[in-house]
C-alpha cells in the first residue's frame, strides 16, 4: 500500500501461507510411510549370486577380485538370444553367477532354468578359459537399480586388463537422422566406444545427435570413467519381439576379434535360433 509520504509499504498477509504451511504439514513423513520406503528399497535391492567352484573366491575384497579379460554384455531378449545361438553352450560355458531383483517391469531369481522369454541375468564364464566372461541380461534394470548393478557386478572384477563388449537393441524410431526412419534398412547396427577402445569396430559409429539410454549407457559410462576399454553394438529394429531378423543383425559382429575364437558351428546355431523362437511363440501362445 501506498502511504502519504509516497514510500510504498507491503501491508503484512497471510496468504497463500496458511495454504504452505498445511502442504508441508501434509508432506511431512509418518513412521508407517518410513517403514513403507524402507521395506521398497529393500525390496528393490540387487542380490548378485555367485556359484563358483570351490577354489575361486565368491566374496570380493580388495585382494581378491575375479580376473576378467573379456566381458561380452547382452542387453535384452534379441541380444540375449544371439549369444544363446553362436556363442554359448553347456560343454565350453559353465553358470557362475546370477542377478536377483525386483522392480514394476520385472522380476528375476537365481535360478539358471529358463526360457528365451523370461526375465533373467546370468553370468557365465569360458571353461577352457576362465577369464572370458558373457552375461545374458534380458530383464528390465530400473534407473535406480542401475548404480548398484555396476557396484555388484564390476566391483567383484580387477579393472586392469578388462575389455566389455554390449549388444543391445533400440527401436529404430529413437534414431535421429536428417532422413525417414521409413526410408532406414531396418535392423542395422550402430556403435558407440571409450576413448580406450583401441580396435576397429565393425559397424559405423553412431552419429550425433543420438544418444543411448538405461542399462547399456551405465555400462559405457562406468567403462569410460573407469578408463575400460569398452564398445556398444546398438541394433536398431522395428520389431520389439524375439525375431530372426533382429538375431541375425549382430552376425556382423562374429568377424570381430573379440567374438571370432569363441563362435559355434554355424549349421548347428541355425538349428538352436530356430529352436528358441519356437519355443518363444510355444510360450507367447498361452497368452492369447
Amino acid at each position: 500500500m501506498a502511504t502519504f509520504f509516497g514510500e510504498v509499504v507491503v501491508a503484512p498477509s497471510r496468504a497463500g501461507v496458511d495454504d504452505e504451511e498445511s502442504a508441508e504439514e501434509g508432506c511431512e513423513e509418518t513412521p508407517e510411510d518410513r517403514e513403507i520406503r524402507r521395506e521398497l528399497e529393500k525390496k528393490r535391492e540387487i542380490d548378485v549370486c555367485w556359484t563358483l567352484k570351490s577354489g575361486v573366491p565368491t566374496e570380493s575384497s580388495a585382494d581378491e577380485l575375479f580376473v576378467c579379460s573379456k566381458l561380452i554384455l547382452a542387453i535384452g531378449h534379441n541380444a540375449a538370444a544371439f549369444l544363446s545361438s553362436f556363442i554359448l553352450d553347456s560343454v565350453c560355458w559353465e553358470v557362475i553367477g546370477a542377478v536377483k531383483l525386483w522392480n514394476e517391469w520385472c522380476r528375476t531369481s537365481s535360478t539358471t532354468n529358463v526360457l528365451p522369454t523370461d526375465s533373467f541375468c546370468l553370468f557365465y564364464r569360458l571353461i577352457s578359459d576362465p577369464t572370458v566372461w558373457l552375461c545374458q541380461c534380458s530383464c528390465y534394470v530400473a534407473e535406480d537399480q542401475q548404480f548398484q548393478w555396476l557396484e555388484k557386478v564390476f566391483g567383484c572384477m580387477r579393472k586392469e586388463g578388462l575389455q566389455v563388449t554390449i549388444l543391445s537393441t533400440c527401436p529404430v524410431a529413437d534414431y535421429k537422422t536428417q532422413e525417414s526412419t521409413l526410408t532406414l534398412p531396418s535392423p542395422f547396427l550402430k556403435a558407440l566406444k571409450t576413448k580406450e577402445f583401441k580396435e576397429q569396430v565393425c559397424c559405423p559409429l553412431l552419429e550425433q545427435p543420438n544418444i543411448v539410454r538405461d542399462l547399456p549407457a551405465a555400462v559405457l559410462s562406468y567403462c569410460q570413467v573407469w578408463q575400460i576399454p569398452a564398445v556398444l553394438y546398438q541394433c536398431y529394429t522395428d520389431i520389439i519381439k524375439l525375431d530372426t531378423v533382429t538375431i541375425e543383425a549382430f552376425k556382423p559382429l562374429l568377424s570381430s576379434k573379440v567374438l571370432k575364437s569363441l563362435v559355434k558351428d554355424v549349421s548347428e546355431s541355425t538349428k538352436i535360433l530356430k529352436k528358441l523362437l519356437i519355443t518363444s511363440e510355444s510360450h507367447n501362445n498361452i497368452y492369447i
